[in-house]
Parts: C-alpha cells; sequence; structure tokens
C-alpha cells in the first residue's frame, strides 16, 4: 500500500483513494472466498444465509461509512476555516491531517494564506507609507499656504480695525475673530495630519499631548504614560501614535462617553497600548474603515489588536506589540 507525506507535517499518511480501494477490495475477497469455498446459497434464500449476506453487507457498509468519515472530516475543518478567514485577523492554521489528499490541500491552503497576508501586509504598507508622505505634504501646505494667508488677513483687519468708523468696528471685530478660529482649526488640523511632536519629543510626550488635545467640554482623557520605555522605532511609534488617535477620534465622534482612558505600558514581552472609555460601545455594528484601519496599521509591525467592550460598559481598544518588533 502505497503512502504519501502529509503537506508539511511530516507524518506519512495513506491516500483516500487506497483506503476506500483496500476495504472494497477485502470485502470482494471474502465474498469470492466464500463463493469458492464450502458456503453456498439456497435457492431459495435460508434465513441462516440471508443473515450471513445481510451482516457481511453491514459491516461493508460501516467501513466504507468510517473511512469515508475519517477522509472528510479534514476538509470539513478546512472549509470552516475558509469561512472564517480574515487576513486583518491573523489566527491558527487548520491542521494538516488526515489522508494524504487531504493532508496536502490543507497544507497549500496554509501556504496560500501565508502568501495573501504577506502580499496584503507588503501593499498596506506601501499605501500607509504615502498616506503619510500625503499627510505630511497637505499639513505643510495648510501651515505654510493657507496659515501664513490667514495670519496676513488677521494683521490687515487689525488695521482696518483701527481705522473703521466705530459703527463698523464691532463686525470688524468678529471678522478678526472668526478668521483667528480658522487659523487655529487649521493649525489643530496640521498637528493632527503631521504629529511634529511625536517627531521632536517623542512618543510619551506625544500621547500626553494627544489626551489633552482630546480632552474638551463632555469629555476627559486621562493618560498614563510612563518614561522608562523600552526603545522603539519610529515605525512602531507612529502606529502607536495613530492607533491611539484614531481611539480617542473614535470616541468623540460615535461612543457619547464623557470619560476616556489612554495608557501605554512596558511588558516583560513588549508594550501594549490602551484606549478605553465608558460610552455606548460598538454592539453588534460591523467595524468601519477607522478599526479596520488600526488592524492594517497593527499588522505592518506584527502587534495583535483587540476591540473589546470595556471594563466601564464601553469600548477597550488593545494593541499589544512584541518585543521581537519593539527595539531598535
Amino acid at each position: 500500500m502505497s503512502c504519501a507525506k502529509a503537506g508539511r507535517s511530516g507524518k506519512r499518511t495513506v491516500s483516500l483513494f487506497w483506503r476506500i480501494f483496500s476495504l472494497n477490495a477485502a470485502g470482494l475477497v471474502v465474498a469470492t472466498a466464500l463463493l469458492l469455498g464450502p458456503v453456498t446459497v439456497s435457492t431459495p434464500v435460508l434465513p441462516h444465509e440471508a443473515l450471513i449476506l445481510l451482516t457481511g453487507l453491514l459491516v461493508l457498509l460501516a467501513g466504507n461509512a468510517v473511512v469515508l468519515r475519517l477522509g472528510l472530516t479534514p476538509l470539513k475543518r478546512l472549509g470552516r476555516a475558509m469561512a472564517t478567514a480574515d487576513l486583518l485577523r491573523p489566527g491558527a492554521r487548520p491542521t494538516v491531517a488526515g489522508p494524504a489528499e487531504a493532508a496536502e490541500l490543507i497544507a497549500t491552503y496554509n501556504t496560500m494564506l501565508d502568501r495573501l497576508q504577506a502580499e496584503r501586509a507588503a501593499g498596506a504598507a506601501r499605501a500607509l507609507h504615502a498616506q503619510e508622505r500625503e499627510r505630511h505634504r497637505i499639513a505643510r501646505e495648510l501651515h505654510d499656504e493657507v496659515g501664513q494667508t490667514l495670519t496676513a488677513v488677521l494683521l490687515q483687519l487689525k488695521r482696518v480695525a483701527d481705522r473703521v468708523p466705530a459703527d463698523l468696528r464691532d463686525e470688524v471685530t468678529l471678522t478678526q475673530e472668526a478668521t483667528r478660529a480658522g487659523l487655529d482649526e487649521i493649525r489643530r488640523i496640521a498637528r493632527r495630519l503631521r504629529p511634529g511632536v511625536l517627531e521632536e519629543l517623542g512618543l510619551a510626550s506625544a500621547l500626553r499631548s494627544l489626551a489633552t488635545e482630546f480632552t474638551h467640554h463632555g469629555l476627559t482623557v486621562r493618560h498614563h504614560v510612563p518614561g522608562d520605555l523600552p526603545p522603539l522605532t519610529p515605525e512602531i511609534e507612529l502606529v502607536l501614535y495613530r492607533v491611539a488617535q484614531e481611539g480617542l477620534t473614535n470616541t468623540v465622534r460615535h461612543s457619547g462617553a464623557d470619560r476616556a482612558d489612554l495608557s501605554l505600558r512596558r511588558l516583560p514581552d513588549g508594550v501594549e497600548l490602551v484606549v478605553a472609555d465608558n460610552g455606548t460601545g460598538i454592539g453588534d455594528a460591523p467595524e468601519g474603515t477607522g478599526i479596520s484601519g488600526m488592524r492594517e496599521r497593527a499588522l505592518l509591525i506584527g502587534a495583535a489588536l483587540t476591540v473589546v467592550p470595556g471594563p466601564d460598559a464601553g469600548t477597550e481598544i488593545r494593541l499589544r506589540v512584541p518585543a521581537a518588533t519593539g527595539g531598535h
């Protein structure tokens, strides 16, 4: 009986073909031996002869059922794994087991999934890097072009305000305030597009500044970011910052929370970022583009991202970066 290696498992298993063929051959050999031997079948068939034939048929059917069950079970497991596979949530691969054909198919599927995840991660890395470059360009243009233009408008309005009649001075003042508010908003958008504090002062200061920025009327963001963080690459720091930023943005837009917590702590096997709020939670709502973007970023650095109900009935986003990718 021929044997084949079951994919990458290294175990030699009998193919499904040979299992079924051997069982059928055994049944036919036994039947032929009985016909050539002293056993006979009368006409009409006697009760004990019918019992012997029926017993042989049941044994053959049961053997076929067992062989098919054992052979098709790995394929059922593969079908369930394929139905639940998600490239944004790398999970355990189906076990390479069963007959040689099924084991080879499962091993091929696992190889294909690994290749797809690698290609998706590479594509996402290129897209996110291009996105960051575009963010920097837009932030620079907002700061240099629009910001300087609004600053010039403010200066011009100040000169006009000194010379306008008294009855128009209030209107000019309102225009100045609106222009100043627009300039502040432009600067705030530019800071979000390009986290200059991250580049200049480091991750800890950037996260503290982010918590302060999101603290406004109706929402209090508490932060716990120690200063003794392990060395992190610029890519890791940017992913941590962007995930925290997106998590707080989702809190402001969708949760209805009045309190949020931002923490980054050192672990024996890496670092962990947690963004939690006491809002309404995500419930059964499908994940939006914000969470999908966070998962894409997590894949780039080999981190694990989980989005679960928080301790205060809100939402908790947890990003764990292993030590293998955390250092320089």
